[in-house]
């Protein structure tokens, strides 16, 4: 019998790769307007509740990444997610504090596409002037009734979605009748976010703008570099630069 943890792996690369397909049309059509947004100096935000904020968290603030990225962070890591009216309170704060300004990116994960959270965080987005991209598994979003009064799921508030092509309830494989493990959404979830910031580094360059890139502090003269290149956006970024 083929090992359990063994046959998860040619899983999850079967999966990853029908991820990047079904993607690749959707990326294509943000990656520039992901470039125009940081070649303005703008900022782009995310926001994931729960596990989602694992996610959220992976482009911001890292050794090759944006340095103009920023995440929207809930104290509770998700404990209240469902709280009507929660999400509102924290992206309105979030917002007064380190400003949603229209035509800004807003990337809003949740991999069941029905949590209150996620979606006030994307509504308020919205009301701002946003560009809202949905990260979700689709057969999760399009199957599950929102518990969100509003009545939407994330897929169809979003301007542009991201199908992480998870199944319902994440876990793949079955350990017994009863018990499942091997969840993907986050796996997947985050490599989706950075073949985004891939594509967008790639359209920055190709269209002769500057790449506010960080560097992994290890090296030398990194720590002087990504405060150089973090200057203009300091008062924008809840993670802040060392």
């Amino acid at each position: 019998m083929t090992p359990l943890a063994d046959s998860y792996y040619h899983r999850t690369l079967e999966m990853l790769a029908r991820a990047r397909e079904k993607n690749a049309a959707t990326l294509a059509q943000l990656a520039p307007i992901l470039g125009a947004s940081v070649a303005r100096g703008e900022v782009i935000h995310t926001f994931g509740s729960g596990h989602s904020e694992i996610i959220a968290r992976e482009i911001v603030g890292r050794a090759g990444g944006l340095v103009c990225l920023t995440s929207i962070n809930d104290p509770t890591a998700g404990f209240i997610e469902n709280l009507v009216g929660y999400g509102t309170r924290l992206v309105e704060r979030y917002d007064r504090q380190y400003e949603l300004r229209a035509g800004e990116v807003v990337i809003v994960i949740s991999n069941s596409g029905k949590n209150s959270s996620p979606l006030e965080v994307a509504l308020h987005a919205k009301k701002k002037g946003c560009v809202v991209v949905g990260l979700c598994s689709l057969a999760m979003s399009t199957t599950i009734k929102t518990v969100h009064p509003g009545g939407q799921n994330l897929h169809t508030l979003a301007d542009y979605t991201l199908d992480n092509g998870g199944v319902p309830g994440d876990a793949i494989m079955p350990v017994t009748d009863r018990v499942s493990t091997g969840p993907t959404s986050t796996f997947i979830g985050g490599s989706l976010l950075n073949w985004l910031m891939i594509s967008t580094m790639e359209w920055l360059h190709e269209n002769g703008h500057e790449l506010p890139v960080l560097r992994s502090q290890n090296l030398p003269g990194s720590i002087e570099h990504n405060r150089a290149v973090g200057e203009k956006y300091k008062f924008r970024l809840s993670k802040q630069l060392a």
